[in-house]
């Protein structure tokens, strides 16, 4: 059965408008944080601190590069990835709990959001990487925990895909959710908990973040997390009109 979906309103505004405001406003935040990124905010402190460290076989020494701009994309990208697999296991423990079919098509959707910009924190990451530190990839604390989340997340799918009975796909695909998400606040603070010379610390007390740093960096955050919603939201409405036409050419047929 498909969601008999009731759009709510807040400020006279259904739910499905709301998103496209949140997105319409996410994206001129999102620009805007480009704009001051690349035209106003300093550059960002750089891997070393005043000496030369080898990183990946090859030496590197502190250098504020250009290409750490990419701070004020990748880290609101990564903290968007968090959030909407936040959902998922939300939703996950709401099916298991109700049995309900449109929890489970949350779940879904959201993942699906989760891993587009789990692909774009990876690819934001690895440029910024290259750049930095001279290498592709360095196998430390941060880096890897959130390749084994990018992993998990494709698991996801693989999983839903290799079943065909509808209730188990859903039940087992909510449980493994729930795990994927469990590696996400592992992600946020392994580099606290495992101290790398590498990656930075982001969201400490003395990050050392200036007024014209902050800004952007804030812009950015919030468009993202605003435009991640937006997209979830429409993607959702995408996918409960798909099965209502579904359900409806079915009625149709048995007729």
């Amino acid at each position: 059965m498909t969601e008999n979906v009731t759009q709510k309103k807040f400020f006279g505004l259904t739910a499905d408008r709301w998103a496209a405001v949140l997105l319409l406003v996410g994206i001129i935040l999102t620009s805007a944080d480009f704009l001051l990124t690349f035209l106003h905010a300093p550059l960002v402190i750089g891997a070393g601190v005043g000496e030369t460290r080898i990183i990946g076989g090859v030496a590197v020494s502190n250098k504020l590069l250009l290409s750490q701009k990419i701070f004020y994309f990748h880290v609101p990208v990564a903290i968007a990835s968090f959030v909407t697999l936040f959902f998922t296991a939300y939703y996950g423990v709401r099916f298991l709990m109700k049995r309900e079919k449109h929890f489970d098509t949350r779940a879904r959707v959201a993942t699906e959001v989760a891993l587009v910009f789990i692909v774009m924190t990876m690819v934001s990451g690895d440029l910024w990487t290259r750049f930095e530190w001279g290498v592709w990839w360095v196998w430390e604390p941060r880096l890897t925990t959130y390749f084994v989340l990018m992993l998990l997340v494709i698991a996801y799918f693989i999983l839903r895909a290799a079943i065909d009975d509808e209730e188990r796909k859903a039940t087992y695909a909510s449980a493994f959710g729930i795990i994927a998400f469990i590696d996400a606040p592992i992600c946020f603070m392994i580099t606290r908990l495992v101290p790398s010379s590498v990656h930075p610390v982001v969201f400490r007390t003395d990050s050392g973040l200036s007024p014209d740093m902050l800004a952007p960096f804030l812009l950015g955050l919030f468009g993202m997390l605003m435009v991640s919603f937006a997209v979830y939201r429409l993607r959702l409405r995408q996918e409960f009109m798909t099965q209502k036409i579904a359900a409806l050419k079915e009625a149709l047929e048995e007729e």
